[in-house]
């Protein structure tokens, strides 16, 4: 009976606004009614098992159908609306880099300046720096590299085996997506402006943009209608609750607002045309097999034909309907596609609070807008009716642990000074707080615990004299090892 009320709302929640919708002109000239696109998405979200999604079209740079489908809530049967606050995920980098370039519009910032030479003191006397005091190499990154992804730093650096912070290669020689080196460049900018990054995006993009319901950091009025996140399996892992501005992911949006950033970056709004034009340009040639992981450097020829590049923040391709660029978000329980084609303002937002999102993103480009030119290889965006059947989730017996064990437990525990759990004790519960997120982990031994609600795993490391040293964490089919700190 459940299912069945559930299938029914999804039926409604879909259907609701869709009267309000035209039909969309696709890259090859042909249309796609409402009716089409509404039947395509309805579908592909129930093959793909994914709860809610929204979608925003572009025509001539403006917004010619725009809807959100299924749920914020599956468990409250509430319904994703265009408002409803979601991680942008990897958004938030061109979002952030629309901003920079403002700066480098008013000269403020230059693009092929050392970005050292913009701070106060040396880059490895800052804390999250000190890594790097044994590689002068630092001293020859600049911003366009940053924004390109040429610095050589990795994605992130909790990634390492050490979890320490490194370059990898010669600046400036080749891409390789890194997080890290957004979040350099936010030191960078804040240094220069003496404003925080909430402060300079809340003044500068949000704002100006009319997007109402974005932040960098988590509001209480987004409290009224946000999403919560979605693993593979539909198992809700609530919403993403950022409390520290991050450059490299930690912006909350929604489907109209990100849509209003689109229309603008189209528009070329607030850049003077020259930059504008950079920030779209081709910096530097792409020709990995793959985009993750970002490190691994394995030649091909295969995107050749499109010319595959990264420009200021964006990636960028070519077609016969001219230049494309694109931005891809990721992050549990989140996963986001634009992509917009600068020579007929002709796009698409995509958005969803799954997963299992990117497995929908193929069929959504080729059908809705006749794309057939994205990099899905390049991306591993894998059609999800090729995926390989999921794994059996790992069965777990929860078993009563006495408190004065629990207790033992209770402390900080680090991987390095940006990534800090809390292990608390709430009655006979032990709970792990990351920021202000709280997640419950439940007992299978003295020493080992798990989620109900995802697949991460601790265990205590306890030395010969009994001490809890070490948590080690296990998530993404990774295992973190965490020293407990006094």
């Amino acid at each position: 009976m459940k299912r069945m009320l559930v299938l029914a709302a999804f039926v409604i929640t879909t259907a609701a606004s869709l009267l309000s919708q035209q039909a969309f002109q696709r890259l090859d000239g042909s249309k796609i009614s409402p009716a089409e696109i509404d039947a395509t998405i309805t579908r592909l979200m129930r093959a793909a098992e994914v709860p809610g999604v929204g979608i925003t079209l572009f025509n001539q740079g403006k917004i010619v159908y725009q809807k959100a489908y299924g749920f914020r809530d599956a468990e409250k049967h509430l319904a994703l609306t265009a408002d409803s606050v979601m991680n942008a995920a990897s958004f938030t980098k061109v979002a952030f880099a629309y901003m920079v370039m403002q700066l480098v519009d008013e000269k403020r910032l230059d693009l092929d300046r050392p970005v050292y030479q913009y701070l106060d003191k040396p880059l490895p006397e800052y804390p999250s720096y000190h890594d790097l005091a044994g590689d002068s190499r630092y001293r020859w990154i600049t911003a366009r590299m940053l924004l390109d992804h040429t610095s050589g730093l990795p994605n992130l650096r909790w990634l390492n085996e050490d979890h320490k912070l490194n370059i990898n290669f010669k600046p400036g020689t080749r891409y390789a997506y890194s997080g890290e080196g957004m979040m350099l460049l936010q030191l960078v900018v804040e240094s220069i402006t003496g404003e925080t990054l909430e402060e300079l995006m809340q003044e500068r993009v949000f704002h100006p943009l009319g997007m109402s319901r974005s932040s960098m950091v988590w509001q209480t009025n987004f409290e009224s209608d946000f999403a919560n996140g979605y693993d593979e399996y539909s198992r809700s892992l609530g919403p993403d609750k950022r409390r520290r501005a991050d450059s490299a992911g930690s912006m909350s949006t929604t489907l109209g607002d990100f849509s209003r950033f689109m229309q603008a970056v189209m528009a070329g709004k607030g850049l003077s045309r020259k930059t504008w034009e950079l920030m779209l340009s081709p910096q530097i040639e792409i020709t990995s097999k793959h985009q993750f992981p970002t490190l691994a450097f394995d030649p091909t020829d295969e995107n050749r034909s499109i010319h595959l590049s990264y420009g200021l923040g964006w990636g960028l391709y070519q077609t016969p309907y001219g230049r494309a660029f694109f931005k891809e978000g990721h992050t549990d329980g989140f996963m986001n596609y634009t992509v917009c084609f600068d020579q007929e303002k002709t796009g698409i937002v995509i958005m969803t609070n799954s997963a299992n999102g990117e497995g929908i993103y193929k069929e959504l480009l080729v059908t809705l807008l006749k794309n057939t030119y994205t990099p899905i290889e390049w991306e591993r965006f894998t059609p999800y009716n090729q995926l390989p059947p999921r794994p059996a989730l790992k069965q777990h017996t929860e078993i009563a642990v006495d408190r004065e064990i629990l207790d033992r437990y209770v402390g900080r525990y680090a991987v390095s000074p940006e990534l800090v759990l809390t292990v608390v004790r709430d009655g006979g519960r032990l709970i792990i707080k990351e920021g202000d997120e709280n997640h419950e982990m439940f007992p299978e031994s003295e020493r080992d615990f798990f989620s109900k609600t995802a697949d991460d795993e601790i265990t205590f490391i306890v030395d010969g004299q009994g001490h809890v040293t070490q948590m080690e964490l296990r998530t993404g089919g990774r295992t973190i090892p965490m020293k407990r700190m006094e």
